[in-house]
């Protein structure tokens, strides 16, 4: 991981496009400003992870659901 220290007011390019400016801190917190194409997806990690989550689970019952189907065809041993 890349640690960098930047005050209020200065900012970080990632790649060509996408600049991450610290906009406050107070206390433990520290609000981002995020300049970033259109295509490119932005979450909080607890969001990220939580999508990932749910895909893996919609994955799992696609493939339960074709073992059922499979189970009924008599075709899954």
């Amino acid at each position: 991981m890349l640690v960098l220290t930047r005050k209020k007011g200065e900012s970080i390019v990632i790649g060509n496009d996408i600049v991450i400016t610290v906009l406050s801190v107070e206390g433990d917190v520290i609000k981002l400003g995020i300049s970033a194409p259109k295509e490119v997806d932005i979450y909080r990690k607890e969001i990220f992870e939580a999508i990932q989550k749910n895909n893996q689970n919609a994955a799992m019952d696609l493939e339960r659901i074709k073992n059922v189907i499979l189970d009924l065809n008599g075709t899954n041993k």
